[in-house]
């Protein structure tokens, strides 16, 4: 196994978890998991394990959450979310089995690129919209939201992976409330940065946060300690898309500058409200482009007259309209019966 990723004890040494599930990749490491590929034996299938390091799990209270929050994770069945098939407790880890998605995550792809376009991040932060914006009418809010914990396949489809994992960490000490960190510091709201509990809206200003890093190429706050970034979030604004970059459109900037407001009722309630704005933004941006494509009205070469205007064929049915015509017919050429019988029953008086 690649130095860096560790199993401690059996677990190393059988690469079995819970008799059921076997290791067979390390994929990534965090702050507080190892995910690995692995193979379910019973259902014979590949799926994801993260498993939580040993000073995460030693808490009750934490396990008892962590169960709470991974049924309810487990419960979410939605096309841009990663789906959790299962959670225990194994030689004194925590694990959750998710469904295994190929591809890498959002944040690697930020450090390979650099910078997307909007055209290339907007169909990327609508999936990740339309799945947080589904958990939110469950009830369920995210708490930690950031490209670390959305998974992009090949074929460009988002996940999102990693519902209420911040929420039973924030368990650990629940009667501090100032010292409870929920979430990621460069990605969190400044209501989380104060130690209150996240709402949707919460979910929504670190939407936008990963919509300003895709589009910038950087994060809109930058500090050493968690403590400054926490201050940055709470009382500085966020630079002007326009000063990375100058062709920006207003509308977008607009949109981000909303997101990231620093009262949670000036933001988009849900994480569906931003999906919507920022679809019909991307259509009303895609809609001139179409309106004026070059096979639509070609320029013709050395020629002073117009270019010739495309027409549209009527699509006209002759059948039905020969139909028509023929019961038009059929119907006039009754009347004269008809007023033949109305005059034998009703003869004129003389």
């Amino acid at each position: 196994m690649p130095n860096g990723y560790e199993l401690i004890g059996a677990m190393e040494e059988k690469r079995l978890l819970n008799d059921r599930y076997q290791l067979l990749e390390a994929l990534g490491k965090g702050g507080m998991a190892f995910v690995y590929r692995a193979r379910d034996l019973m259902l014979d299938r590949y799926v994801g394990v993260k498993i939580l390091r040993e000073d995460y799990t030693r808490d009750p209270a934490f396990q008892d959450r962590f169960r709470l929050e991974a049924k309810a994770a487990a419960n979410l069945s939605h096309p841009n979310i990663v789906t959790v098939h299962d959670f225990g407790l194994d030689a004194g880890k925590l694990f959750i089995v998710m469904e295994y998605v190929p591809g890498t995550d959002l944040k690697t792809l930020i450090q390979q690129r650099g910078r997307f376009t909007p055209e290339e991040a907007l169909p990327l932060i609508i999936q990740a919209c339309a799945g947080i914006g589904y958990a939110h009418r469950t009830g369920l809010v995210h708490c930690d939201v950031k490209p670390q914990n959305m998974l992009v396949t090949p074929d460009q489809r988002l996940k999102v992976a990693d519902f209420g994992i911040a929420r039973a960490l924030a368990s650990i000490r629940p009667g501090e409330q100032s010292d409870v960190v929920w979430g990621s510091p460069q990605y969190f709201s400044p209501e989380q940065a104060s130690g209150v509990a996240p709402s949707p809206s919460s979910d929504v200003y670190s939407l936008g946060v990963v919509l300003y890093e895709m589009l910038t190429g950087a994060l809109p706050f930058n500090a050493t300690t968690a403590t400054e970034l926490a201050r940055l979030h709470l009382d500085v604004l966020p630079p002007l898309l326009t000063e990375t970059l100058p062709d920006v459109s207003p509308a977008l900037e607009k949109i981000l500058l909303k997101v990231l407001s620093k009262e949670p009722s000036a933001r988009y309630r849900t994480a569906d409200q931003l999906g919507r704005v920022l679809l019909n933004f991307g259509n009303a941006r895609s809609a001139p482009a179409l309106a004026l494509k070059p096979e639509a009205a070609p320029v013709m070469e050395n020629s002073t007259l117009p270019a010739p205007v495309e027409t549209t064929s009527l699509n006209i049915d002759w059948a039905s309209v020969a139909l028509g015509l023929l019961a038009l017919l059929a119907v006039g050429g009754l009347i004269p019966f008809w007023v033949w019988v109305y005059f034998v029953y009703n003869p004129p008086v003389r």
